[in-house]
């Protein structure tokens, strides 16, 4: 079983996440390259929730096909093009998690390779065999 870390000692988290988590010997590790918020008809929805949606239902099918879900998630990494944007990409992301929360950081970056690409995430899951 996975342990969450969250010491006395530092700032409690300033959302659903942990600071750290640890992963027994044995587990299986799988890592997803960045998604974006683009649907299979390469459209892209000119918000922000949505297109975090399409990220996170893109990981979910990548979970899903290693056998995994999000409970299974240790790690997220979120990255998107505007600050007022954080709270609509926190609102998609806590929908998503489950417990013991994954460990989680989000950037404010000035763009991806597409103008109306506004957010990109990518996780690292660890099952427990």
């Amino acid at each position: 079983m996975k342990k969450s870390f969250n010491p006395a000692s530092v700032r409690r988290p300033f959302g659903n996440y942990n600071h750290g988590l640890l992963v027994p010997p044995g587990a299986a590790l799988l890592v997803t390259s960045g998604q974006l918020g683009i649907g299979l008809d390469d459209a892209v929805p000119s918000d922000v929730t949505a297109q975090a949606e399409l990220c996170f239902e893109a990981i979910k099918a990548i979970l899903e096909e290693a056998e995994m879900c999000f409970a299974d998630v240790i790690r997220i990494s979120g990255f998107v093009t505007r600050r007022e944007d954080f709270p609509a990409y926190m609102a998609v992301r806590d929908r998503y998690t489950l417990d013991p929360k994954p460990v989680s950081t989000l950037l404010v970056i000035g763009g991806f390779t597409r103008p109306e690409f506004l957010v990109e995430v990518e996780v690292t899951a660890a099952k427990i065999l």
